[in-house]
């Protein structure tokens, strides 16, 4: 067997037996192909969060920065809600139209500066315990460089100023962050971190399902019961807040038009392309990254790996079936780690098509 390029051990490509790396090859090219046929599928609005170029940005942030000044003047959060969308003319129907109170509560704490610094904070724990994940994945420091490199540029999307008001970003940040720090041994870390990205966007449940379902795969019944600890909390807080919200709502209110955009796999494709730094790039070689990177984390080793993977594929189903268009966001919290998969297809490819007997004969 070749020694590896980039990493520490072969990828998961290299046991295949030749007839199903041969299948899993053409897979990969099929899948390259099906993500150039997102050019034809539907995009997500450009520059989510730039409050320059999008006046629906800037409602939101106004929103946000609303709510968390009524916060700090000592309002009730929930009747400060319910007129603040009622005055936006945003729905109040279901409850989930209201944001968990927990990041609000928090930035009413700090002044504006001090929620960005605590942002990059917590963007500077996230390259760290990642840095730490890639040199124990990779075989030198050159290869260490690239794959931080990738990672900062799915973290930079996210740690901007203008990102402080939404919640997506933070939570995004924590799950990056509960994946980085989750060992075979240590896990307790990664389900708090998990359980304080649900508290702040209830989307990051599928995470922690996720984490829970490799939990049972692998029959670890002690970081089941942690996982699912966290799901039970943050199931009483949303039925507390479901409770809340129903006391401010009023009947003439509007409601959300549902969550069933059926959007399908190309715009998935360009919500991982335009939630990460592939945004810049011209749309071709953006949309093979796009899922070259996707091909990377399936052949990456380890259990960090498979749970990437896992969560991957778990949120691009959600972005495929449910999303409309202007939730794009849903697609952020897969952003930070997302590119970082990039990193795996020298040696992924390489040992698949070595799996397969197609190496180029010698003379």
């Amino acid at each position: 067997m070749a020694n590896p390029i980039w990493l520490k051990q072969p990828t998961a490509m290299a046991a295949l037996p030749p007839a199903p790396a041969r299948l899993v090859l053409g897979l990969v090219a099929l899948l390259l192909a099906f993500c150039l046929t997102a050019v034809t599928a539907p995009e997500p609005p450009k520059a989510y969060g730039d409050a320059a170029h999008h006046a629906e940005d800037r409602a939101d942030i106004l929103l946000y920065q609303r709510i968390v000044q009524g916060l700090g003047e000592g309002e009730d959060y929930y009747p400060l809600v319910a007129e603040s969308l009622r005055t936006g003319n945003y729905p109040l129907k279901p409850f989930v139209t209201f944001r968990l109170p927990s990041l609000a509560t928090v930035q009413a704490a700090f002044p504006p500066a001090g929620s960005f610094l605590l942002m990059i904070g917590l963007a500077g724990a996230v390259l760290r315990v990642w840095w730490l994940w890639l040199g124990s994945a990779t075989n030198g420091r050159r290869s260490q460089l690239i794959g931080a490199a990738l990672l900062v540029c799915g973290v930079a999307v996210l740690a901007k100023p203008e990102m402080v008001p939404f919640h997506e970003p933070w939570a995004a940040l924590l799950v990056a962050l509960s994946l980085g720090c989750r060992t075979e041994e240590r896990w307790g870390v990664a389900v708090v971190t998990g359980l304080a990205a649900m508290l702040i966007r209830e989307t990051a449940a599928l995470y922690v399902a996720v984490m829970a379902g490799m939990a049972l795969i692998e029959r670890r019944p002690r970081e089941i019961l942690g996982w699912g600890a966290a799901l039970t909390v943050f199931a009483l807080a949303v039925a507390a807040h479901a409770a809340a919200v129903s006391d401010v709502v009023r009947t003439d209110d509007p409601a959300s038009p549902g969550w069933a955009g059926m959007l399908g796999f190309g715009f998935t494709v360009n919500v991982l392309r335009g939630t990460t730094s592939l945004a810049h790039l011209p749309t071709g070689p953006a949309l093979l990254l796009t899922g070259l990177a996707l091909f990377g984390w399936a052949a990456a080793p380890g259990a960090l790996a498979r749970r990437v993977l896992a969560t991957i594929l778990a949120y691009g189903t959600l972005l495929a079936l449910f999303c409309r268009a202007d939730t794009f966001y849903w697609g952020l919290m897969i952003a930070p780690a997302f590119l970082v998969g990039l990193v795996f297809v020298p040696d992924g490819l390489k040992d698949l098509i070595a799996a397969a007997r197609l190496r180029p004969r010698t003379a």
